[in-house]
């Protein structure tokens, strides 16, 4: 039977900034078991057949933090990034519409304008103050019935994979851009676009081995020797203090920092704790599909410097595009004659997706859109399910979460992290870094957790990107 002070549950962006600052401070006594054959979690990269490099999902490096800058720098050199200005759009009305689309309806129908302007006046001559119940009402309230019906409402159902009636609206932050009446009319009469909103607008991207690479880094920093891969955790004795796993081998601890889902962290609770898996049942989450497209030939003009596009409407599956080849050369196997894209798609059990049927759907989807003209140079294609995607923020998560996670602080056992803290508005990769690198900071210097009890306070957007 192993022994130690920290066990650290999960080897993605949270676990790893957790045996990061360990280490950092001189601290050695802990253990990380991941059940995955490498780190990153949901930050990993993979290479398909034909040398395509994938993440799962389309994530980008930008930070609210000095430490994960610094730990950026560590991870990856100077000359291992690529700079990116943000050039993402919305496909509607069967064109591209500069991101954000309330800042830019000058690209829309007459009709579809004035609909949109119309819902802001409304909103904007309103006298009283209407308290929204959900994240619909909030919706409907700050940008009025034409934005909402048109791409709001659309779109976050898509995403989400939840009625927007059934989340709520205090995660929001700096996530939703605001409506500004008289800058929109200002943009329609003087022509402008309007692309700059947003903590992303600049961003970094690993120049080879996609962001798999960073974390892989993360993890020689922090020692081969203290994180176990292949380590599936099948119990936790928290009367005991400790941890079985799959193996059949038992890790007795102090501490335990959890980054797994949070509603299955508490199913293996033994003994069976019935009001903890009572409050666990009540969090929602969303699956995420990840669909690689690898193509021959060059991207047509409209995607040439394109970084992501969103999807609200019906004509495919996927809410999100990712020009991949543009992030780096390398992500695909020959750059002067090859690019890739990669979708994302929702499902929940609001909304189902044929997994066999996918890659096909997605397909036609991308025709539909014009991404591509036609299936013909397609040369590769990538398939991965992520059960867990997004912690839904339901309207019931913070009564929840207020409940269970001191429950489990009680039992030394913390979680944190995108999925084991449960908080969507702290769950970017630095979000998720910090978590783990303040909790340690917590238990070893008596300091705050700011990230995941405070969001407000981090979600700071930044004049530009420290790097």
């Amino acid at each position: 039977m192993k022994e130690c002070k920290y066990l650290i549950i999960g080897a993605g962006p949270t676990g790893l900034g957790a045996g990061y600052r360990l280490k950092e401070l001189g601290v050695t006594d802990f253990i990380i078991i991941e059940k995955s054959d490498k780190p990153g979690g949901l930050a990993t990269s993979h290479v398909d057949k034909q040398g395509f490099v994938w993440d799962v999902g389309g994530h980008v490096q930008f930070s609210h933090y000095d430490y994960f800058d610094a730990l950026m720098k560590e991870a990856i050199n100077e000359e291992g990034w690529n700079t990116h200005k943000r050039d993402a759009s919305i496909w509607m009305q069967n064109q591209f519409i500069p991101y954000p689309f309330q800042n830019n309806i000058k690209y829309i129908n007459k009709e579809s304008m004035w609909r949109c302007l119309k819902g802001v006046i409304e909103i904007t001559k309103r006298n009283e103050k209407i308290e929204p119940r959900n994240f619909k009402e909030w919706i409907l309230n700050n940008f009025g019935t034409g934005i909402s019906e048109l791409f709001m409402l659309p779109y976050n159902k898509k995403v989400w994979a939840y009625p927007p009636e059934k989340m709520g609206f205090n995660w929001i932050a700096e996530r939703v851009s605001q409506v500004d009446l008289m800058k929109m009319i200002q943009d329609i009469l003087l022509d402008k676009d309007d692309s700059s909103w947003g903590p992303n607008r600049t961003f970094r991207f690993p120049k080879k081995g996609g962001t798999g690479a960073i974390w892989n880094n993360v993890a020689e920093s922090v020692g081969q020797d203290y994180i176990q891969l292949n380590s599936q955790l099948v119990q936790i004795n928290h009367l005991e203090k400790k941890a079985i796993l799959q193996t059949g081998e038992v890790i007795k601890y102090d501490v335990v920092l959890n980054t797994s889902p949070l509603n299955k962290m508490v199913e293996l609770l033994n003994p069976i704790v019935p009001s903890l898996n009572e409050l666990a049942k009540r969090l929602l989450f969303s699956g995420t599909n990840i669909v690689g497209v690898g193509l021959n030939g060059k991207p047509p003009e409209s995607l040439k410097n394109k970084c992501w596009m969103y999807f609200p409407e019906e004509d495919c599956p996927f809410y999100r595009t990712t020009v991949f080849s543009n992030y780096s050369k390398y992500n695909v196997p020959d750059p002067k004659n090859q690019w890739s894209l990669m979708t994302e798609t929702s499902e929940s059990p609001y909304k189902k997706h044929d997994h066999s049927k996918l890659v096909e759907e997605t397909i036609n989807g991308l025709i539909n859109t014009k991404q591509i003209s036609s299936a013909q140079n397609i040369c590769s294609t990538w398939f991965y399910h992520a059960a867990y995607g997004y912690p839904t923020p339901s309207i019931d998560r913070d009564d929840v979460l207020n409940k269970l996670i001191p429950k489990l602080d009680d039992m030394d056992i913390y979680s944190r992290g995108r999925f084991g803290g449960w908080k969507y508005e702290v769950s970017n990769q630095d979000h998720s870094t910090m978590q783990g690198v303040e909790w340690v900071n917590a238990l070893e210097q008596n300091s705050p957790e700011t990230t995941y009890f405070f969001p407000n306070k981090v979600n700071v957007q930044r004049d530009k990107h420290k790097s």
